[in-house]
């Protein structure tokens, strides 16, 4: 049996990459180990509301132009339930035990773009006149920097760092702002910034791009609903997905599955290596009775920094504080999720309603329901490698950037097999 192209894998990028393959009228056969698709974008049903199990947001930077998740909900009929963060609430740092501040809401990645006194709960005054010194600063002051954090240091000081940046970027990429690459915290941010020879003006050119003023999204329902749409409407363009029918060899004309050898260009939408065990994640999502709550006393989340005692959870997401569906669909009650690096622990639901507590500054009054997911993430894969792939290995951290990967993956192969051209030959034994 054959096909133009034969996708391992049904998480998103390889839902994405299938469908964009399809609606170019190519012959597409998709292939899922699990007995769903989706991958990390899942539902949970928890106190009979479904929940996203994985992401529940995804980044807004790039708008709707081609290659975007907006684009994408709207081509798959749901621009109409794309919804923003709940207003007028910004998440929060828990920098020490006995110390927290709200996050500068004109930001990115904690970035603040307006330094005027309401950072002064953050960075104190002399952490304010260091940032300030970033408006007069030479352009060539952080020019060569390679992470955001050196060019954080350089433009605005340490405090700013420290205060502001590291808890986001460990919250949103599990990794330090001295090891994030400038290009995989923000694609635009290195190129604005030479432009305007300031790191907040760069900034602010990048968020005036962002819809509504915000750097995320979600969807009305839940991001799981995402995976749904993709499979009906790559299957409605001819696209064969198959659950449940683990590939058991690659190669770099085909493929063994099911004892059966197929022949095909491969696309690997699944991890080629183990995952990386000092990025392991575990979510507890909790529904409660907690009245204090209910006015969202640290906005939609809190971000913990690495110096807050007693507290095990690295961040927490107010969800029916952030996302108002949610706070419809479960009314007087409230809902939280925790994230924790590593493996759950035989206490992480008991732990999660104690960090709660303390982070949100009041009693659980009934706990109601609960789940606990454990999620693994892979590194970057190296960029030389030729074999075609899609997927968080190939294009990093979060949603967003797992869609803009294949969909360039699938617009490429089109437009070399439109010309003539085979990747075939790129292909790597794997197995």
């Amino acid at each position: 049996m054959t096909a133009d192209l034969l996708v391992v894998g049904g998480g998103v990028a390889g839902l994405v990459f299938a469908r964009r393959a399809a609606l170019a009228g190519l012959r597409v056969r998709l292939f899922e180990a699990e007995s769903v698709f989706g991958g990390q974008v899942s539902r949970q049903d928890v106190a009979g509301v479904a929940l996203d199990a994985g992401a529940e947001s995804f980044a807004t930077r790039g708008g709707d132009g081609p290659g975007t998740v907006l684009a994408l909900l709207g081509e798959l009929g749901l621009a109409g339930d794309i919804v923003a963060p709940a207003a007028g609430s910004p998440a929060w740092v828990q920098e020490r035990s006995d110390r927290a501040f709200p996050l500068p809401a004109a930001g990115l990645l904690g970035i603040p773009t307006i330094l005027d006194e309401s950072l002064l709960p953050a960075l104190g005054a002399s952490g304010l006149a260091r940032a300030r010194q970033d408006a007069i600063l030479p352009p060539e002051e952080g020019a060569s920097a390679d992470t955001l954090g050196a060019l954080v240091r350089a433009r605005m000081g340490d405090r700013v760092v420290d205060a502001l940046v590291a808890p986001v970027v460990r919250g949103v990429h599990s990794t330090t702002p001295d090891a994030l690459p400038i290009d995989s915290a923000s694609p635009r941010l290195r190129e604005e910034f030479r432009r305007t020879g300031s790191l907040a003006a760069a900034v602010a050119s990048i968020r005036s791009t962002s819809p509504a003023g915000s750097q995320v999204a979600g969807v009305r329902g839940g991001v799981f609903r995402l995976v749904d749409a993709l499979v009906t409407d790559a299957a409605a363009h001819g696209a064969e997905l198959t659950a449940g029918a683990r590939v058991t060899a690659v190669a770099d004309d085909g493929i063994e599955v099911g004892g059966r050898r197929l022949r095909g260009i491969p696309i690997l939408a699944r991890p080629r290596r183990a995952p990386d065990p000092h990025r392991r994640i575990t979510v507890v999502t909790l529904v409660v009775e907690a009245a204090a709550w209910r006015d969202a006393p640290r906005g939609t989340g809190v971000l913990v920094g690495p110096d807050v005692q007693g507290v095990r959870a690295r961040a927490l997401t107010h969800l029916t504080a952030k996302w108002p569906w949610i706070r419809e669909s479960l009314g007087q009650r409230e809902a939280v999720r925790l994230s924790y690096d590593g493996s759950a622990a035989p206490d992480a639901v008991a732990a999660a309603v104690r960090d709660a507590e303390a982070l949100l500054g009041a009693p659980v009054e009934a706990l109601l329901d609960h789940t606990v997911r454990t999620w693994d993430r892979w590194g970057r894969a190296d960029p030389e490698d030729p074999v075609l792939a899609v997927g968080e290995e190939r294009a990093g951290t979060g949603l967003s950037a797992v869609v803009r990967q294949a969909e360039a993956l699938a617009t490429s192969l089109t437009v070399e097999r439109a010309s003539g051209h085979s990747s075939a030959e790129r292909g790597r034994m794997e197995g």
